[in-house]
Parts: structure tokens; sequence; C-alpha cells
């Protein structure tokens, strides 16, 4: 089983983190997609390493796709490559994990219409006008795509993106 956690310089440092060291707990392993190679930096200083670009990364050879916040996705979500990637993870009904600011690359690749899904809360009105039905709660689970709104939400998440997981696994 392989995670493709997509982001760049600016991120939620735990809700990139946290996601990362609880797939390796499981023995899956995570690749990290950025814009360039090299280190990306979170809000608070913390650095990973990018294992490779978006332009190099199939999206067939991935499970999941982990979309964390903080104000990377301001960025990603402009990224082509970002959003094909994405799509493909929906038409081909892999599961999904954004939390916080992550689902506005889902919100600029138009696949939010009509799902349940949550975000953080300067992005809800963003998250309504793109058609999804946003609920304010820590979790939601549609289908493949799992949303949660900021950090305090982590362990209900991963809890959900876990579950998913071993389902598909």
């Amino acid at each position: 089983m392989k995670a493709l956690i997509i982001s760049t310089d600016n991120f939620e440092d735990c809700e990139l983190l946290t996601p990362l060291y609880r797939l390796k707990e499981e023995g899956i392993k995570v690749d990290v997609a950025s814009i360039k190679k090299g280190k990306i930096k979170g809000k608070h200083g913390y650095e990973v390493d990018v294992d490779l670009t978006l332009k190099e990364v199939n999206p067939d050879n991935y499970d999941i796709l982990i979309l964390p916040g903080g104000k990377a996705p301001e960025v990603i979500r402009k990224e082509k490559e970002a959003i094909e990637i994405a799509k493909h993870f929906f038409q081909k009904n892999k599961p999904i994990s954004a939390i916080c600011h992550g689902p506005q690359t889902l919100i600029s690749a138009g696949l939010l219409k009509g799902r349940h899904a949550t975000c953080y809360k300067s992005v809800a009105q963003e998250m309504i006008k793109a058609g999804a039905i946003y609920e304010d709660r820590e979790v939601v689970v549609d289908k493949n795509l799992i949303t949660s709104r900021q950090p305090s939400d982590l362990p209900a998440f991963l809890r959900e993106t876990m579950k998913l997981l071993m389902k598909k696994g």
C-alpha cells in the first residue's frame, strides 16, 4: 500500500507530519510530492523532504491522497498537476483525506459538488459555493472522501482515514 501527500511551503506542520508518521507506523509507504524537489518548510519551521515533483507523480501508484492544510493549499490548488491527481483519485474511487485548507485543491478541481465535507471555517463559504454540503463537524466521511476542520480534529481525521484504508487494503 502506498500513500501520496501533496503540499508545499507553509503547510500546517502537524497536519502533514501526523498523517505521515501514522501511515508509516502501519507500514504504508508514503511519498511527499511538491512543486519542486528538496525540502518544504511548515508554518512552524518543520522541514519535510520532497520525494517527487507533482509532474513526476503517477497517481496509479498510490492508494490514498492526503491533502494537509495551512497556507500551502492556496499555492497547490493553482498547479495543473495537483488538480489532475485529485481528479484521478476521485475517478478511481480511491480514498482522499483533506484537512483544514486542504479541500481548496478539491474545490479548484470541481470535485465537491453534492459531496458532504468540512474544512477550516474561513474556507466554508468557498466550499458551499463549490456545491459541497458543508458540515461543521470534526470529521466528515462521504464515500471515499474524508475531511476535517483543523489540527484538533486530527485524531478523528486519522481514525476515519485508517478505517477507510483498512477496508480498501
